[in-house]
């Protein structure tokens, strides 16, 4: 299929994004770029940003409704790690049963018609400019960054992922 690509790339996107929260402590959630200018987004309040935008933008975009609310009960880590990855797990097998009629179909973008294809890229570009911004929080918090599309600061010139799937990622949170 001609839009695989888009697939396979939402499916790498998925775990990059828990990644990274991972790295936060349920302490610092709270934390914001600077702490007294609230028009920085909250390392918690970006975790909301993500779960509730990609919900409202598969319901209203593809008509992808997964039957769940887009927040964890429980509003830690683990449980926006794992409502994400369960909620966005479900996105992905709905989007596999796509043909490419669908993808080239334009639907209402913000009241401007777009393909379904070029939203998917939108949604992905959305979704790495806030994992940027969350990277950035962790360096202000002293922390190591481990590679997201290639080498960081951290990994020298080699390629470091922190997880290679979510299994490994929740066992550390455990531990």
């Amino acid at each position: 299929m001609r839009y695989q690509f888009l697939l396979d790339t939402y499916r790498t996107e998925r775990l990059k994004v828990v990644s990274i929260w991972s790295f936060f402590r349920d302490a610092e959630l709270s934390a914001r770029p600077h702490p007294t200018d609230t028009r920085g987004r909250s390392v918690l309040e970006q975790m909301v940003h993500q779960c509730v935008s990609e919900d409202n933008w598969f319901k209203n975009f593809f008509g992808i409704d997964v039957g769940a609310p887009p927040l964890p009960d429980a509003q830690d880590r683990r449980g926006f790690i794992t409502r994400y990855w369960d909620d966005s797990g479900r996105r992905l097998d709905a989007l596999e049963n796509r043909d490419e009629a669908f993808w080239e179909q334009d639907v209402t973008f913000f009241d401007v018609p777009r393909s379904r294809a070029w939203i998917m890229v939108r949604r992905i570009a959305h979704t790495a400019h806030h994992r940027g911004q969350q990277m950035a929080m962790l360096r202000m918090l002293n922390r190591e960054i481990r590679s997201n599309y290639g080498p960081t600061a951290d990994t020298g010139e080699k390629v470091v992922y922190a997880y290679p799937d979510i299994e490994t990622l929740l066992e550390t949170l455990a531990s």
